[in-house]
């Protein structure tokens, strides 16, 4: 980069970009804010020279705030390099830019050497029941995918799940299931687990119990046969590590931390996947990062196939499994500047919730009403609805207008509603 290069301008960019038809369905409960995009360019004095990035703003690990916008503003894209006070996709485009700027990938930016030129990657979703989650495998087969990751809870029977999925797609698919601790103990989710591995698609626990339960999860993990992953940091990596609490990481952040962590599970031989989520300006970091991290062995999840675009004039390319690391400058991507004008979106920047009335039925009848996906949440990690009962399910009820519903939704918000069908 020469000495002259300087930052002009940054833009905000924010775009509602669809989810899928089943994705809009099933992420309406939880992560419906997800739709909205802020894409941030950045402009230098150099003709042309422009760098993209991209911000979840309901769902980041550091947004961007005005402070460092101008902080970054007139000065050299190198100074700030690897500076994850910046948020996500300012510290994005600026890895973007300054990749241009040296017509180099921005995987040469790491200062560590490339490892693998293809990066595994997964299918994600959310909770569905199993119907919907064997034609989310399906589409994911077709598209060039061989892992899927999706989230295991206790409102639904996880077997038949894993069984849905398993009836439509071959041997050498993989399932990785994610508690997020709504197993709590090792005592809930033994029998839940050990019955798992039996089942040919399952391949990974994420979180099954409480993290910070290391005794729990030492025990756990001498009685079952898949590795467990967890998410870096919790518990501290040395007690992680002294006490051999689980097989591997999830990793995510910005991209100083992501090194570290990285460097640190490579120390151990602890594989991990990248969690970073997003369209594919995301998701063309992410491999580059893959690419220069060497246990960055497990398919990372970006979360890409829940939207009905990617904002590229040209998609990431995914075959077998893996997806290739872009070997243009910067990210090695061009963004479709007719979808940011297309999807564009006015404030305020925040998506309705759509009320629905969300009842867990137990076999025999026995029925709970809630008004919020995040009191089943609060049910769930207090120990108040069954770990994971054969038979369980979900329905969900949009407001039909009706007064019966109004009030059962009235009451719900209130606390659950038990109930019997």
């Amino acid at each position: 980069m020469g000495a002259k290069l300087r930052i002009t301008d940054v833009e905000r960019i924010v775009v509602k970009v669809p989810f899928t038809p089943r994705c809009l369905e099933w992420n309406a409960r939880e992560v419906w804010q997800w739709q909205v995009v802020e894409v941030i360019r950045v402009t230098t004095d150099v003709p042309d020279l422009v760098g993209y990035g991209e911000t979840l703003p309901h769902y980041t690990w550091g947004k961007v705030s005005d402070e460092a916008i101008e902080r970054v503003k007139g000065g050299h894209p190198g100074d700030f390099l690897g500076d994850d006070t910046l948020g996500a996709g300012l510290q994005m485009a600026l890895y973007d830019v300054a990749g241009k700027a040296l017509g180099v990938p921005t995987y040469r930016l790491f200062s560590q050497a490339r490892v693998r030129e293809w990066c595994p990657i997964s299918w994600w979703n959310i909770d569905m029941p199993p119907e919907a989650l064997a034609a989310e495998a399906q589409e994911a087969l077709a598209q060039g995918y061989t892992a899927y990751k999706t989230k295991a809870r206790p409102w639904w029977d996880i077997f038949e799940q894993v069984a849905a999925v398993s009836e439509v797609t071959p041997s050498y698919f993989s399932l990785e299931l994610d508690w997020n601790q709504m197993l709590i103990n090792a005592g809930n989710a033994t029998p839940v687990l050990t019955e798992l591995d039996k089942c040919e698609r399952v391949s990974i626990y994420e979180s099954p119990i409480m993290q910070r339960d290391v005794e729990g999860l030492r025990q756990l993990r001498s009685k079952i046969a898949h590795p467990i992953a967890l998410h870096f940091g919790n518990p501290p990596f040395p007690i992680v590590a002294r006490e051999e609490v689980c097989d591997g990481f999830v990793i995510g952040g910005g991209v100083a931390r992501v090194l570290q962590q990285g460097a640190l599970a490579a120390a151990f031989d602890k594989p991990f996947w990248l969690q970073m989520v997003g369209t594919g300006l995301t998701t063309a970091l992410s491999l580059h990062l893959g690419a220069v991290l060497p246990m960055a062995q497990w398919p990372a999840v970006n979360c890409l196939n829940n939207y009905t675009d990617d904002l590229l004039v040209k998609p990431v390319t995914i075959v077998g499994g893996y997806a290739r690391v872009p070997d243009g400058p910067g990210l090695g991507i061009e963004v479709d500047e007719e979808a940011l004008v297309r999807y564009r979106m006015e404030p305020p920047f925040e998506l309705e919730r759509p009320q629905a009335l969300l009842s867990v039925i137990w076999p025999g009848g026995r029925v709970r009403h809630y008004a919020d996906i995040h009191q089943i949440w609060d049910d769930g990690h207090n120990g108040n609805i069954p770990a994971q009962e054969r038979g369980v399910t979900m329905k969900v009820t949009p407001d039909d207008g009706t007064p019966e519903w109004t009030d059962l939704y009235a009451r719900a918000q209130v606390s659950p509603v038990h109930d019997k069908a």
